[in-house]
């Protein structure tokens, strides 16, 4: 049996240290409700959006734990016009 920390162990701890911030202000939450777990998740997707949008190496998180980089499947640069409104 091996004291190594797996993988999905070094993910965490490398996803945790991304979130630090969030995790403190967890720790000063003490009414817990869905509400309050539901907005944790989405600044926690959010962070992790933004992440990956500024990465130095796109895929780098993926590549650094073992994990192979999804192919999104796109054929050259894509533009997304939005609404002025």
């Amino acid at each position: 049996m091996s004291n190594a920390p797996s993988r999905i162990d070094l993910l965490e701890l490398d996803i945790d240290l991304r979130v630090a911030d969030l995790w403190r202000e967890a720790a000063d939450v003490h009414d817990w409700n869905l509400e309050v777990v539901a907005a944790f998740i989405r600044a926690a997707y959010g962070k992790g959006y933004c992440d990956a949008l500024t990465e130095d190496s796109p895929g780098a998180l993926c590549l650094d734990h073992g994990y192979r980089i999804p192919d999104r499947g796109l054929r050259g640069p894509r533009l997304v016009e939005r609404d002025a409104a």
